[in-house]
């Protein structure tokens, strides 16, 4: 895709396969599997011991497994930073694909 291709995306089904275009490789892509699964586990510790102060670890741990993904092994800059709320999306659309077996894990 071109950069006047990726300026705006009118809804998140256009985003979704820039995005799968932007994870394309495999470590990647677990890495933000791992950051995600983490966000998920911290979230549930929290709310179960409710040791609130936890939360503050979600955007540690969702971002920089994410972040490492994209600076070291995909060499791009993550979507987030011009696409914040669909990367988001994306981010638990594309965990639900590899689970389900539509994208490969």
């Amino acid at each position: 895709m071109t950069a006047q291709t990726t300026d705006r995306f009118h809804s998140f089904a256009d985003f979704y396969p820039y995005y799968l275009q932007e994870h394309s490789n495999p470590t990647c892509r677990r890495l933000h599997y791992a950051g995600s699964t983490l966000v998920l586990l911290i979230l549930a510790y929290s709310l179960l011991s409710q040791q609130w102060l936890w939360l503050l670890a979600i955007p540690l741990a969702g971002y920089g497994f994410a972040w490492v993904g994209h600076f070291i092994f995909e060499k791009n800059r993550p979507a987030t930073f011009k696409y914040p709320l669909y990367s988001l999306m994306g981010d638990w659309v594309m965990l639900k694909d590899a689970c389900t077996g539509r994208i490969k894990f």
